[in-house]
């Protein structure tokens, strides 16, 4: 017996009604939207940039306070914290904007809705992450091919970050 693929509906039945349910569910789409996007955004920017991201630089400095050899490990768990974080803050931001049940657009808008306002948001993020931490903080200056690469990274984990979340339903 061939079995078809489920539909988008029946995908989205099913992960709303797997127990998880209000800020605990919140909280658990964005941890895990966030990690997935980190990932993405990640294995996008490290065969490009050919380096590890600015969490290196900020471990080095501000946690193991000095030394020059690189901090892989860490760095990488620092850099996918802060996304996880990221990935929640959005998930609560956006839940703010939803509207009620007889608000909500289609299935297909909602998703386009939540790819585009997540790049939004992971612009903003990049943005940020550039002017406070790289240039105020690390006290460091990308050279315009890099700043492009970073934008670009975290355009990346915002598309991915809007897919994923929109894949699994709006939270509740």
């Amino acid at each position: 017996m061939i079995r078809s693929r489920p539909t988008a509906d029946e995908r989205h039945r099913e992960f709303n009604d797997s127990g998880r349910r209000g800020p605990g569910r919140q909280l658990w789409v964005g941890v895990t939207g966030g990690l997935v996007a980190t990932l993405v955004m990640t294995a996008f920017r490290l065969p490009i940039s050919r380096s590890l991201p600015p969490t290196d630089e900020f471990w080095r400095r501000y946690v193991r306070r000095g030394g020059s050899d690189s901090a892989t490990v860490p760095s990488l768990l620092l850099h996918l914290l802060y996304g996880a974080g990221a990935g929640v803050a959005y998930v609560a931001l956006e839940s703010r904007f939803a509207g009620t049940d007889a608000d909500r657009p289609s299935e297909a808008t909602a998703e386009l809705r939540g790819v585009v306002t997540a790049v939004g948001y992971s612009l903003v993020l990049s943005a940020f992450g550039l002017r406070v931490l790289l240039n105020g903080l690390l006290d460091e200056e990308l050279s315009p091919d890099e700043e492009l690469i970073f934008h670009l990274g975290h355009a990346i984990y915002g598309i991915t970050l809007g897919a994923w979340l929109g894949s699994r339903g709006t939270p509740e």
